[in-house]
């Protein structure tokens, strides 16, 4: 099955052409315009899938000589995500399978996060899915493929909004994420001690926007020098890490009780970048039976190989509707 899918659900234009197993090209533009904004602008990031999203998909047919109505299914993200930039790339991508007369499969952005690690692994289930993103923290129990059951998620802000409102109060630039870890490489994480909310719950739920208020005081306390950016930095970073470790083997200890034996983590979007985060995952879990997954690099961030991996592991031509509407808030399972 060779499929061409798009997704703009934020600030990322990204387009993949994807055949079965095997990626044949896929482009990501992360779009530099919202660093002087410290955030994403969601006008500003609709213009700017306009300007990009023809020109890339032109070039990407022209670069693997694929011509358009060789493509079985058109797919693109239809939530959840800003609505402009949904509609942007949704729409486009309905255009073309209009013009070559395919069908076009709507995709859930967070499914294809969800599903991203069973293209490089062999997932082993029950499964947990630790979903870490900019707009979403939120834990998945998989049984199997088909079974989807959110267990618990963040009741205020997101993990890597937590990441980049630390960044802008220690003036640093957006996205924040790499900017925390570039900064804590050469920090004291044991510096300073932050609130670690919620964290002796035995169940899937997060808060993160206590941690902010608590950065702030201390911006305002203490002189921003570049010493005090590291070593807040690094504690920040350490005390995140330290609160999910902590809520994910409380949890575990009630999936237990529940008779659910977890035998692998997926940790997957953006935030799953950070490279001490995983480290200390990988660490905390080892010797305890449980497998931890990762996608492909290029399919952490938001990206169109997800969406088009998505598509092809649950296929069928029922799913063709070209008058869904994108969904700001689309809930998983609400499409596959």
């Amino acid at each position: 099955m060779l499929i061409f899918a798009t997704e703009s659900s934020c600030d990322e234009t990204s387009i993949c052409l994807m055949k079965d197993k095997k990626i044949l090209e896929h482009k990501t533009f992360s779009q530099e315009i919202h660093k002087i904004h410290g955030g994403v602008v969601p006008e500003l990031a609709s213009r700017a899938h306009l300007e990009k999203i023809q020109t890339m998909t032109e070039n990407l047919f022209n670069k693997t000589n694929i011509e358009p109505n060789k493509i079985d299914a058109f797919t693109a993200t239809c939530g959840p995500g800003l609505i402009g930039s949904l509609l942007v790339g949704s729409t486009f991508t309905k255009s073309l399978a209009i013009s070559f007369q395919k069908p076009f499969i709507p995709v859930n952005h967070l499914e294809g996060h969800i599903l991203s690690t069973s293209f490089n692994n062999d997932i082993k289930f029950p499964s947990l899915i630790l979903l870490l993103t900019g707009g979403h923290t939120q834990v998945y129990l998989m049984e199997d493929e088909r079974k989807i059951e959110l267990l618990g998620q963040s009741v205020d802000d997101a993990i890597g909004e937590a990441f980049d409102k630390t960044a802008k109060l220690l003036g640093l630039s957006y996205p924040g994420g790499a900017e925390i870890e570039r900064e804590a490489m050469d920090g004291d994480e044991d510096k300073f001690i932050l609130p670690k909310p919620l964290v002796n719950e035995k169940n899937f739920n997060f808060s993160f926007s206590g941690i902010k208020t608590h950065i702030n005081l201390l911006t305002k306390k203490n002189k921003v020098n570049k010493k005090f950016i590291k070593d807040l930095s690094a504690s920040f970073q350490k005390s995140i890490t330290e609160l999910l470790i902590k809520k994910i083997a409380r949890g575990l200890e009630r999936l237990k009780l529940e008779k659910k034996d977890i035998r692998s983590i997926s940790v997957v979007g953006g935030v799953s970048n950070n490279k001490y985060m995983k480290n200390k995952i990988e660490n905390y879990f080892f010797n305890k039976n449980i497998e931890i997954y990762y996608p492909l690099k290029e399919m952490m961030i938001d990206n169109a190989a997800m969406i088009a991996w998505a598509c092809i592991k649950f296929y069928n031509k029922e799913k063709n509707d070209l008058f869904f509407k994108p969904k700001p808030r689309l809930s998983v399972r609400s499409i596959l």
